[in-house]
């Protein structure tokens, strides 16, 4: 990643030889990799040789982490018992741009809520215009590489890197953990997912973590409290005990980023497995009160749309100002995101917060 020798030269200490061994065992295995690991890598797809007119590069890295609703390589018996079955659409769930600043010293994660309204540039004869969808569909209409373009139009930030995820790769993913830890202040029950949490602290094995990640019906914040609940999954994921030792030990890192990035998961040509140990070390390391979350600011909770539906409006000064900050570098305060009350009084936007407001105490 960007600066990623200068910033280890400044931690110093904190990047153990295990890691630093592990590091050129996944460069190794990334370059001229043999037997299961070889199999197991993620599908590297061009995202980015077709893109004209991007934004300008600038300090520290934006990834756009996606998931997908891809289930094909979960068995029936997943499905019934974890209810996620169903005929994909296959569109994107989930979205979040990550940026490392460029010192790595702290991250920002802003969720693109999957409703949200888009022009989804076109294509071919047609590159020049634009259509009204759902941000989802437009891995649906081209794949990463017009996700990519739609997001750095909406967002004007320019990514950098890009890696998804569908349902196998995350249940695998968890489990590799030994499962986490999610924490709960009230009862969480979901009719269509099945989810069924009593207030208090569970550890989800990865069908259970994807029944948390994927409920939407648990109240009337539908999407949005999904999302603030996929925000306090990932810090707690990323500060469990599973996490520190995977990475401190150079085997189980090796086995852990070949279930975690097996063929159904994509990655940009240019992102290296080396290039993956340095952001999971970057979102391990930083302290929590170094990382905030958020939702891009929502003008319009309703905002239909002819021939697409119900779309989520963004708050376009609020938007260009949240993307203007990481584009400078900067660190997201709340007033960048919208804190006003809204109808249904349940029905809340999450303002920017810190990674320590959301882990299990």
């Amino acid at each position: 990643m960007k600066q990623h020798e200068r910033k280890a030269k400044r931690r110093g200490g904190r990047v153990t030889l295990a890691c630093g061994a592990l590091a050129l065992g996944l460069l190794a295995f990334g370059g001229a990799a043999a037997g299961p690991v070889a199999a197991a890598l993620p599908s590297r797809v061009d995202v980015f040789g077709g893109l004209t007119d991007r934004p300008a590069a600038g300090p520290g890295t934006n990834v756009l982490l996606m998931g997908t609703d891809g289930r094909d390589t979960i068995s029936r018996t997943e499905k019934e018992t974890f209810h996620a079955g169903g005929a994909a659409c296959g569109c994107s769930d989930v979205m979040m741009l990550v940026h490392v600043s460029r010192d790595h010293d702290r991250i920002s994660v802003v969720s693109l809520p999957r409703d949200s309204y888009a022009d989804i540039p076109g294509s071919g004869a047609d590159a020049d215009t634009t259509h009204p969808a759902k941000l989802n569909a437009a891995y649906k209409e081209g794949g990463p590489a017009l996700a990519v373009r739609t997001v750095e139009s909406m967002t004007g930030l320019r990514v950098d890197h890009f890696l998804q995820l569908d349902f196998r790769r995350f249940m695998d993913s968890v489990d590799a953990l030994d499962g986490v830890d999610v924490c709960t202040s009230r009862q969480l029950t979901d009719s269509a997912t099945h989810l069924d949490l009593a207030p208090g602290r569970h550890h989800l094995a990865g069908g259970p973590a994807l029944q948390y990640v994927r409920s939407r019906h648990v109240d009337n914040s539908a999407d949005l409290g999904r999302i603030q609940r996929q925000h306090r999954f990932l810090v707690n994921a990323l500060r469990s005990d599973s996490l520190r030792d995977v990475l401190g030990d150079p085997r189980r890192a090796l086995e852990f980023v070949s279930t975690a990035l097996g063929p159904q998961a994509r990655v940009d040509q240019g992102f290296t497995p080396g290039d993956l140990l340095s952001l999971a070390r970057d979102l391990r390391q930083v302290p929590l009160s170094r990382t905030e979350f958020g939702t891009v600011p929502i003008a319009g909770f309703n905002h239909v749309v002819e021939g697409v539906g119900s779309t989520l409006r963004w708050d376009g000064p609020r938007a260009a100002a949240m993307f203007g900050t990481l584009r400078e570098d900067r660190a997201l305060t709340p007033a960048d995101s919208d804190t006003r009350p809204l109808d249904p009084p349940q029905m809340t936007v999450q303002t920017i917060v810190h990674g320590d407001t959301l882990a299990c105490a």
